[in-house]
């Protein structure tokens, strides 16, 4: 029995654990998987003592993904664009290789699940951080038209785009693509997908945009799940856009996490049903 975990702080309300478990009787894998809190101030130590228990790999989830990409002794090309690590796997000799299967399971869900394509879209992503920092480099492998960063902090969002035009691997794309930052104010062009990858849902806060920026039927894309994304998924229908929560992409990066340890794809979209009919 191989032993995963997510690592976090809070990490009770978790849904990793469910979800892995249902890939691993699904796929025939010997695995479990548990929810591990680590202190705010000592994140080092507690990875360390995961993989001292004889931890196979891990989850990372907030707000520690910089901090596990930093730890990580080899990196995976996209945890490399993103500066950050949600999956963590471990060798023999305690050695950590560092990967990013968020932006995978960010692009997968609204591609295969929602059904919409991204190549040749007008996208805004909404937000700098952690989360759009690890799903900027594959919207950007999905050929976009354009792909429009805004974010409350200005410097922070030319600082994303400014790391993603040194990739060699983006240099072209980012070219073609007109990857751009900009400040919220004055920004009312029209986008076929926005995306809220800011912690507005969480706070409780407003909307962070004009909803001028919606195109009509424009896919309104929530990274948050459940309750936390109403109050976007509200305003989206309100203004003639299709709401989606992050749900999928919280099964997605799950999946791709489980085919990077495993070697086995699992059937996430099967799991998905699954847990939206759980959650109604």
């Amino acid at each position: 029995m191989d032993h995963y975990g997510v690592l976090g702080n809070p990490v009770e309300h978790s849904k990793s654990p469910a979800i892995h478990a249902r890939f691993a009787e699904l796929t025939g894998q010997a695995m479990d998987y548990c929810k591990l809190l680590a202190p705010l101030d000592n994140f080092a130590q507690a990875l360390q003592q995961w993989i001292d228990s004889g931890g196979r790999g891990c989850n990372v989830t907030v707000p520690f993904k910089f901090e596990a990409f930093q730890l990580a002794g080899t990196a995976s090309e996209r945890a490399t664009l993103a500066q950050a690590a949600n999956t963590l796997s471990f060798g023999d000799a305690g050695q950590i290789a560092a990967d990013n299967t968020d932006g995978a399971g960010l692009v997968r869900d609204i591609q295969l699940n929602a059904g919409v394509s991204l190549a040749g879209r007008d996208i805004l992503m909404l937000g700098a951080g952690g989360a759009a920092a690890g799903v900027l480099g594959p919207l950007l492998m999905a050929g976009p038209r354009r792909l429009v960063v805004t974010n409350r902090t200005h410097a922070k969002a030319l600082d994303l785009v400014a790391r993603h035009a040194k990739h060699p691997s983006l240099h072209a794309m980012l070219q073609k693509t007109e990857l751009l930052a900009l400040e919220q104010q004055g920004l009312q062009a029209n986008f076929d997908v926005v995306i809220n990858a800011t912690a507005s849902s969480l706070s409780g806060g407003a909307v962070p945009v004009d909803p001028r920026v919606l195109k009509p039927g424009a896919l309104a894309y929530d990274m948050m799940y459940g309750a936390a994304a109403k109050a976007f998924s509200d305003w989206a229908l309100a203004h003639g856009a299709v709401p989606r929560d992050g749900l999928g992409m919280l099964v997605e990066q799950a999946a791709e996490s489980f085919a990077v340890w495993r070697g086995v794809r699992p059937p996430s979209a099967q799991v998905l049903q699954e847990m939206r009919e759980a959650l109604a």
